[in-house]
């Protein structure tokens, strides 16, 4: 009995001694880079939930024990030529991974660098559906993909019985391939993209107001706006001056449009005024314990965010405070597989460096590969619910809530899941039932639609851009049972029965 004690005590030290030294051959830092625009409603947000979740990892004694995150920001200004100066900064400096950028299009240029490099780009905010190919190995989606919006709001047009739709988006990667993934959705239930209206990057009010003019002209009264909240408040100003925000027109604006509500601490009656009736998405978060946490501790993240003004935090918040906990997970896990942070220099670069351009500052990070293998293996309960990744690359679990534009304020009227569909019930509740997805279990509480009617717009209307038909009858005696004609003009139509 007392060699079996001997022996366990052996091998309790011996771990002792192997975890000792394996927290002792860590680094005391790991740069880390952020990228914000602080110009942005959701980069002034996801600025102060970053720094939040940096202090709390680094105060936290069971996650990186013995190492600390060194973050450095940079704020891009919505530029995104400033953008790319940015990460090139970023890489020069040793940098194991960068949260970021908030843009789709800046995430595509961005993305060969990071594939270069072995740099994992870890972005809460750009959702083009076409970053999770294989073309962009190294990015990282730490949010919901555009493609499952793409799937809700697809099901919202099927559950209302639409048929066709007409889309206006900003004319970029962002909106291009969202859309594009609308359209695929759209044919799998049997309805259709009846026209696309894009705008580009940027336009005039006028620029806009033209591009409604002629959505008004279509047949399709269903109207489904992907765009920025910049231009996307534009669309509903303009809309509403041309009588488009009215009885018969039915409204889907995606999550930019909660993304831009949801942190102002007064709403504005004037802008909500523009778009009564709208039908709205936000992704669903769930009431967990690290969210009401950072919740209760907003306003005093805030006063340390010296310059900026009050605002609440929001879904693109939680999602960027979710990031940060991922790399420190990965990065505990890369260290534990014996992980070093060294970095070696690009041979490719090495071919055109001493041409003025300091590229030989820039290394390709050994690591790389190894850390971004165990960031699509962190497995934990963050503030947005667990936070796992699909063989896809794809957050498990993907969820909205459906919300409906009315009088001062917002109102949910219900939820969206990959795994249940259309429900009043919240995709947490029904992850513990079996999944059904039956027309029956399709439900969503009413709706006010634009005009303050409860009717369901029908969704049509006859174009004002269409060829006149001409239908000539004749006045013959043959076919005087059935038409009744005098002096050339027809009174009265008898019968149905005559095959024109």
């Amino acid at each position: 009995m007392k060699f079996i004690f001997y022996l366990f005590s052996i091998f309790c030290c011996l771990c002792s001694c192997a975890q000792s030294q394996n927290i002792s051959g860590r680094p005391d830092a790991v740069r880390i880079g952020a990228q914000f625009a602080r110009n942005s409603t959701i980069g002034r947000v996801a600025a102060v939930a970053v720094l939040a979740a940096v202090n709390d990892i680094n105060n936290d004694s069971n996650i990186l024990p013995g190492t600390k995150l060194d973050l450095h920001m940079h704020d891009s200004s919505c530029n995104r030529f400033l953008g790319i100066v940015q990460a090139l900064q970023f890489m020069e400096k040793d940098t194991v991974a960068i949260i970021g950028p908030l843009s789709s299009t800046t995430a595509h240029v961005l993305s060969h660098l990071a594939n270069e490099l072995h740099v994992p780009l870890m972005s809460f905010s750009a959702t083009d559906p076409t970053l999770s190919s294989l073309e962009y190995p190294f990015f990282v989606r730490t949010t919901v993909s555009d493609q499952f919006q793409m799937t809700a709001v697809a099901d919202l047009v099927e559950y209302y019985g639409w048929k066709q739709v007409t889309t206006i988006f900003v004319d970029n990667d962002y909106g291009r391939n969202a859309i594009s993934s609308l359209g695929d959705e759209l044919s799998k239930r049997r309805s259709k993209i009846l026209y696309k209206a894009p705008f580009r990057p940027g336009a005039s009010n006028n620029e806009i107001a033209d591009v409604l003019i002629k959505v008004a002209m279509m047949e399709s009264r269903v109207i489904i706006l992907h765009a920025n909240p910049d231009s996307g408040l534009v669309v509903f100003q303009q809309a509403l001056k041309l009588g488009m925000v009215s009885n018969g027109y039915a409204w889907i604006a995606t999550d930019w449009l909660t993304s831009y509500l949801d942190p102002s601490v007064h709403l504005d009656i004037g802008l909500l005024s523009t778009m009564q009736g709208v039908l709205t998405l936000r992704h669903h978060t769930e009431n967990t314990r690290r969210k009401s946490m950072l919740s209760s501790k907003w306003s005093e993240l805030l006063k340390e965010d010296s310059g900026h003004s009050r605002f609440l935090l929001s879904t693109y918040g939680l999602y960027a405070y979710d990031t940060v906990w991922m790399l420190a997970h990965a990065l505990d896990a890369f260290f534990n597989s014996g992980g070093n942070i060294s970095f070696s220099p690009d041979p490719k670069l090495n071919e055109i460096s001493g041409r003025g351009l300091n590229l030989e500052a820039l290394s390709v990070f050994d690591g790389g590969q190894l850390l971004l293998e165990k960031i699509h293996q962190v497995d934990f309960l963050g503030a947005t619910g667990p936070v796992k990744f699909d063989s896809g690359g794809n957050l498990i679990q993907p969820a909205y809530d459906i919300v409906s534009i009315i009088g001062s304020g917002l109102r949910t009227v219900g939820y969206w899941s990959n795994y249940s569909g259309l429900s009043v019930i919240s995709p947490e509740t029904l992850y513990k039932k079996p999944a059904n997805r039956t027309r029956e279990t399709q439900k969503l509480h009413d709706v006010i639609w634009p005009g303050e009617t409860i009717n369901k717009p029908r969704g049509w209307v006859f174009p004002n851009n269409g060829n006149e038909i001409k239908i000539g009858v004749p006045d013959r005696f043959r076919i005087g049972l059935y038409l009744l004609g005098t002096t050339g003009r027809i009174q009265a139509i008898r019968s149905l029965s005559i095959k024109l």
